[in-house]
């Protein structure tokens, strides 16, 4: 009997934790972080401060804690060329402010991943991939992608969107604007009709798929904050209340 304990045990650890997907949570999140070489070092910090104080919002762990499961599994990927997307912390489970606490925490101390070109759709089609592996169970998948530029590279935008979308996943977007006189490159950070009208345009999508704008890096945090809270809790994001950092 003992030996048909230790071989059963010896087994069930040879079991992925995408085959023991069991534990239940109210939302699948993978949190798509641009760090292109538009994201300068000063960006880039202001970007993964803002993050961090985002999930650890009393508003947002209040938005987690008010669902049937009262917690969401998280995963932060960063991204830029096609080549170029990395987990930087892999898929936890946020059920309080001690969980959010610790996320925050392990998302400050982590280095950056990349400076290089941009493709969302690359960024898309790996965040996709995440949700096959996760050890956590979901009807709803969300993709949240931030970035400050239009898709440099890979395949077309727009057919990344629609494969993701086909998957019953929605793709968010929090775009992040650039002013005239700081954009090295104002055809990619500042396209005809502006940034936000191209995110609309060809990278969100699903049901309910809705942008957020940050008016610079600085505003990162407060504008990730309140797409958080929508995200979770799922009301109209004209609905949602100021929110203080």
């Amino acid at each position: 009997m003992k030996m048909l304990v230790a071989l059963l045990g010896l087994a069930l650890a040879f079991i992925s934790p995408a085959a023991r997907a069991t534990e239940p949570v109210d939302m699948l999140l993978v949190l798509a972080a641009d760090v292109s070489r538009s994201v300068t070092d000063p960006k880039f910090r202001l970007q993964r401060e803002g993050a961090a104080a985002a999930i650890t919002h009393p508003d947002v762990v209040r938005a987690i804690t008010s669902g049937p499961h009262r917690r969401i599994a998280v995963c932060f990927v960063e991204w830029a060329s096609a080549n170029m997307q990395k987990i930087v912390i892999d898929w936890m489970v946020i059920g309080d402010g001690a969980s959010a606490r610790r996320f925050g925490d392990r998302l400050i101390e982590m280095p950056r991943s990349f400076a290089g070109s941009t493709s969302i759709s690359a960024a898309i089609d790996f965040a996709v991939r995440q949700f096959d592996r996760a050890p956590f169970v979901s009807d709803r998948r969300v993709i949240d992608v931030s970035g400050d530029g239009n898709n440099i590279g890979g395949r077309p935008i727009t057919d990344a969107r629609d494969d993701a979308v086909s998957k019953n996943i929605t793709i968010n977007a929090l775009v992040i604007l650039t002013p005239i006189e700081e954009a090295f490159r104002p055809e990619h950070t500042n396209p005809p009709g502006g940034l936000e009208k191209y995110f609309q345009e060809n990278v969100i999508g699903g049901p309910g798929a809705f942008t957020i704008v940050a008016e610079n890096h600085g505003a990162f945090g407060r504008s990730l904050t309140k797409k958080l809270i929508q995200e979770i809790a799922g009301g109209p994001p004209n609905r949602l209340a100021a929110v203080d950092q």
